[in-house]
């Protein structure tokens, strides 16, 4: 089974295995993206709405790797409805294959090239230079702002 994300609607994305999505995706979608998604959940595609204990744990995850403050709720929650469902994700973001990676999840990228390795990003302090493990509000230190930053 593989599990859409909205950039599979927008570039046409097609297979033989089975299709799922949320309801959030849809959202997401204008014009002739909308008609298609539309289409296929006329035609039999599962949407899914994933438990939250789950979207927790993916959460959890996101927050493991950096990437909590980039990912939007439409995508923790279609990482949570591939978890879920055993599924590969079919997504172009690359904050969601670094979380899916951490979690096991199989990708299929779309239009783009996929990611080379998981990262576990690191916070660095825009003041002091302090690097942190998890993003906070501010500088525990001298108060000022986090920038993320590669490992």
């Amino acid at each position: 089974m593989h599990v859409l994300d909205s950039s599979a609607f927008i570039d046409e994305y097609t297979t033989d295995d089975r299709i799922a999505t949320i309801p959030m995706v849809r959202e997401e979608l204008e014009d002739e993206a909308g008609y298609r998604f539309d289409a296929l959940e006329g035609s039999g595609m599962r949407i899914h709405i994933p438990d939250p204990e789950t979207v927790d744990r993916i959460e959890r995850a996101a927050r493991d790797t950096g990437d909590a403050e980039t990912l939007s709720q439409t995508d923790v929650r279609l990482l949570a409805t591939a978890f879920e469902l055993d599924a590969t994700l079919v997504t172009d973001d690359y904050a969601m294959q670094n979380v899916a990676e951490k979690l096991d999840v199989g990708i299929d990228v779309i239009a783009q090239d996929g990611i080379d390795e998981r990262r576990d990003w690191k916070f660095q302090c825009q003041g002091c230079g302090r690097v942190f493990e998890e993003n906070h509000d501010r500088c525990e230190i001298c108060g000022s702002g986090l920038e993320r930053k590669r490992p």
